[in-house]
């Protein structure tokens, strides 16, 4: 699918959307003086889904580097060309945490740390990176499931983008529901708050390394 700089250009711009538009929510329920999940899941859920059925011709519409390691480990990409796309989508992520933060009231965004994803207190490392593992291997699943599948439905970025929604709602109250590296980033960046932030990378990668599973049992047994 890397079809050179417009794949880089839609990876960049995808995540920037996602960032901007997910964490932009997160700083206007502060300012509303709410703190609506759901308004939040629905944020990023939507423009996701968005982003993919606009962009996903382009470079497939990863918008996350767990989701290209994902196809690294299946050999369905190259790692030169995973490379260029995981700093497309850093470079998105950070551009669009800036701009946010130019854009929105300081002292709101300052308050939620421009939606950078925290581990709730009481709850253990091991168990956000459980959380965070297993919520990116369900996404990573349903990227196969509902695009790379050449059964799948044909359904744009709309599977993808209520898998990443309702998993902002299990996860957002307990570790931020990142499942994206490069999401997590942007936003530390442009706060200052690094708490654990290697979490934020180990568990969504390993979490899109799980691809193999979908490759080795459903595509595998398909082809016997």
């Amino acid at each position: 699918m890397d079809q050179g700089p417009k794949s880089y250009w839609a990876e960049f711009l995808g995540t920037f959307a996602l960032c901007f538009v997910g964490q932009g929510a997160v700083v206007a329920q502060h300012i509303l003086g709410h703190n609506d999940l759901l308004t939040i899941a629905v944020a990023y859920g939507v423009v996701l889904a968005a982003m993919i059925s606009a962009l996903g011709s382009v470079s497939g519409g990863h918008f996350n580097p767990a989701v290209t390691f994902g196809f690294v480990v299946t050999g369905r990409q190259s790692l030169t060309s995973a490379i260029t796309y995981w700093i497309s989508q850093v470079l998105g992520a950070v551009v669009a945490s800036f701009v946010l933060r130019a854009a929105m009231p300081g002292e709101a965004g300052d308050a939620v740390h421009y939606g950078v994803p925290v581990i709730a207190a009481g709850i253990g490392i091991s168990q956000a990176f459980i959380l965070e593992f297993v919520l990116t291997f369900l996404l990573v699943t349903s990227v196969w499931g509902t695009i790379v599948d050449e059964r799948a439905p044909r359904i744009g970025g709309f599977g993808i983008g209520l898998t990443f929604m309702v998993g902002i709602l299990v996860a957002g109250p307990i570790t931020g529901g990142a499942m994206n590296p490069a999401r997590a980033f942007g936003a530390a960046l442009v706060s200052g708050n690094w708490n654990a932030h290697w979490l934020y990378w180990l568990a969504p990668m390993l979490g899109g390394a799980a691809a193999r599973v979908y490759k080795s049992v459903v595509l595998a047994r398909d082809r016997r």
